[in-house]
């Protein structure tokens, strides 16, 4: 799953040395804090969160797979 997930961060910023993608697993759930360069936050987040929470659901369908529930987090 943090294959996937860096992936997509990698390309959609500029400065992919900063990029920080800390995976917090519990039991049944995982948590990713994907944190980026000040500059590149708004690239993530996208016009009205929109480009966020459409990396959130594509998450949320790979973790069903593996039968667990998972939360993204950016961090600036």
């Amino acid at each position: 799953m943090k294959d996937i997930l860096q992936t997509i961060i990698l390309n959609l910023v500029d400065q992919k040395d900063a990029v920080e993608i800390k995976e917090l697993e519990g039991e049944k759930s995982v948590v990713f804090e994907v944190k980026v360069a000040d500059g590149d936050m708004g690239k993530i987040i996208g016009k009205q969160g929109r480009l966020a929470r459409s990396i959130r659901t594509l998450m949320k369908a790979v973790a069903t797979k593996e039968h667990k529930r998972v939360s993204v987090e950016f961090i600036g």
